[in-house]
């Protein structure tokens, strides 16, 4: 290990220098990089970037973000190009994260970067690689792919002289590690160690920024599912009339526009799909934000429930 700096702890945990304003307005409930808990070991900060920027930026010039490239989760990386790999998934989660921030006054840096950070820890051959490594690793403590992430951007990846990982801060720790929710009960080992020399507050609710970013996760594969599964002619166009999250969008653009080749029919599809699901997650997030009337990032952690969510009325037509 090459930990060189001392730790963060309380006051030292801030940002050293002058902290960058993020782009647009910020709401109360929103993180701030004026108020960033900092990062583990005291650097001085960007005169250019925001904490939160320059987290997005170590993600992204990292070895495991480019190893994304050659994971995916259902198809094998060779069969197509059209096929989306963690890479380009990654990315997609990413713009939509910054779409619904921006829309909602959050951190649109923040968002961004637990979107792309959101998948590091994945392992090749979909979910079916990570099965089989959780079975020959199991009496050593398993494999769980939110650790594995954990461990890469704060032990593995050997970038900088003075410390190990990418002394990511706190706030973009927490959304990469609870971005599903709190985690309660005996975590993976890399995550229970972690928390012991910096608490990530496991059992609470992540900020906002992270909460949309599991959001725009979900709109981006639910979205390139059928994408992907109508050029690989999983099922048809047919198949999907019926189905109950895509039947009307589907049925919509036969109406709108009768018949299509397959790539335009499949753009509009989405486009539309993809519609719907920002509308209803910036919707009801906006109402449970203003019935909440938070006036910190920390106060709507301690909410007790998500505050990004789905309508419950969408939801059942989600899960189906």
């Amino acid at each position: 290990m090459a930990e060189t700096n001392t730790p963060s702890s309380g006051p030292a945990g801030r940002l050293l220098g002058p902290v960058v304003s993020p782009p647009g307005p910020h709401a109360a409930y929103a993180a701030s990089p004026a108020t960033s808990r900092g990062r583990f070991y005291p650097e001085s900060e960007s005169a250019t970037r925001s904490c939160y920027s320059r987290d997005r930026d170590r993600i992204i010039h990292s070895t495991a973000f480019r190893r994304l490239k050659h994971k995916t989760q259902v198809f094998v990386q060779h069969e197509g190009d059209y096929y989306r790999t963690r890479l380009t998934h990654s990315l997609e989660v990413a713009q939509l994260a910054r779409s619904l921030a921006r829309t909602l006054e959050a951190d649109e840096d923040l968002a961004e970067t637990v979107a792309l950070a959101h998948d590091l820890g994945h392992t090749p051959f979909g979910h079916a690689g990570e099965e089989a490594l959780d079975a020959v690793t199991r009496d050593i403590g398993g494999f769980d792919h939110n650790a594995h992430a954990l461990r890469l951007v704060t032990k593995l990846e050997h970038r900088y002289a003075d410390f190990d990982g990418l002394n990511l801060t706190w706030e973009t720790l927490e959304g990469l590690v609870k971005h599903n929710g709190p985690l309660t009960g005996a975590q993976p080992g890399p995550i229970a160690s972690f928390n012991k020399r910096w608490p990530l507050e496991l059992s609470s609710w992540p900020g906002l920024e992270a909460q949309l970013a599991a959001l725009a996760d979900d709109i981006a594969y639910v979205s390139h599912d059928i994408d992907d599964g109508l050029r690989a002619g999983i099922f048809t166009v047919q198949d999907l009339t019926e189905a109950p999250l895509a039947g009307d969008h589907v049925k919509g653009v036969l109406e709108r526009h009768g018949e299509l080749e397959l790539s335009r029919f499949i753009g509009e599809l989405i486009r539309t799909l993809m519609s719907e699901l920002m509308e209803d997650v910036l919707a009801t997030t906006r109402a449970n934000l203003a019935a909440g009337g938070f006036a910190s990032a920390a106060a709507l952690r301690g909410a007790g429930r998500a505050m990004a969510a789905f309508s419950p009325a969408l939801l059942p037509r989600l899960r189906a």
